[in-house]
């Protein structure tokens, strides 16, 4: 029998994911970070992108989330973001508007407030079609 942790993944809504898990892969600020059971603590925080999170047996789920905290316990992991979604609820049609809207808005940028608000969602949006094409690879593979 593997060793497993406690998996929370929540979002300013609701809770997305509560589980148990091998591992988890997660878009640290500094670069992707791998936590498996007994990890050291640890709290860092997001950037935008993917959270996989592999369960026993090997059978992988993958989220999106905006960005936020992560927060390692020995055999607890907790994701905190403002927005996360499960990979396959993602709304390709939204995120190519949000980014089309972002790099508008970035080329006739009006003050520092909107530029760096406008960085946020291009960032955000890049990494929810980020993850569509790989999960349409995934599945098309």
């Amino acid at each position: 029998m593997a060793m497993t942790m406690h998996v929370d993944i929540v979002s300013a809504e609701s809770e997305i994911f509560s589980g148990t898990a091998e591992m988890v892969l997660a878009p640290a600020a500094l670069g992707e970070v791998g936590i498996m059971p007994r990890h050291t603590q640890m709290l860092t925080s997001l950037k935008p992108g993917e959270v996989r999170v592999t369960r026993e047996g090997g059978e992988q789920e993958y989220f999106y989330v905006s960005g936020g905290i992560m927060e390692v316990q020995p055999h607890v992991v907790t994701v905190l973001s403002d927005t996360a979604v499960r990979a396959s609820d993602l709304d390709e049609a939204a995120a190519l508007e949000a980014r089309k809207r972002a790099e508008e808005a970035l080329k006739h940028r009006a003050d520092d407030m909107d530029y760096a608000t406008a960085e946020a969602e291009l960032a955000q949006a890049v990494a929810q079609l980020r993850m569509i094409k790989k999960i349409r690879k995934n599945i098309g593979g």
